[in-house]
């Protein structure tokens, strides 16, 4: 498996991917899918986007930009989406290590994560295991699927 810069021609699997996530409902904030046009608009418009390319498939992908502006612009942000065929082999891993890497060769400094949803144990387990720190919890800040409330926890790394 490689990660490497999206093509064009992998954005029908990337959105597919993306919006399994978003209609999972308990990892993403956003609500509204992606279609053929805003998926290319929104993945054209990050600073980097990588996929986990398994022999040609993608079964993952990763989004980096700014997590702010001026003063606060060398501190990004990034989201990972997996295939749920997929999960449970460490493509998160890969996707998270190579988007540390990307940032810092964009220039930026600290990575932070504004909205991990706290039952989201895998994904917070593998951020601390590469380093990141829990900056605290924010209560009842992610509404799941179902409509109840979850509490969010912030991660940051410097790079």
């Amino acid at each position: 498996m490689t990660i490497r810069r999206y093509t064009e021609s992998d954005l029908p699997a990337m959105i597919s991917i993306w919006n399994e996530v978003v209609e999972d409902g308990i990892a993403f904030p956003q609500e509204e899918l992606l279609d053929s046009k805003t998926g290319a608009e929104f993945f054209a418009a990050q600073d980097f986007c990588g996929v986990a390319d398994d022999g040609g498939t993608v079964v993952g992908l990763y989004i980096l930009h700014p997590n702010n502006i001026g003063r606060c612009g060398h501190i990004c942000n990034a989201s990972y989406a997996v295939s749920s065929a997929c999960r449970g082999k460490h493509v998160g891993e890969k996707l998270v290590l190579h988007c540390l890497e990307t940032a810092k060769l964009l220039g930026f400094g600290i990575m932070q994560f504004n909205a991990v949803v706290e039952s989201n144990i895998h994904a917070r387990h593998l951020y601390e295991r590469v380093g990141f720190r829990q900056l605290g919890v924010i209560p009842k800040g992610f509404r799941m699927k179902d409509g109840h409330y979850e509490n969010i926890c912030p991660y940051y790394i410097e790079l």
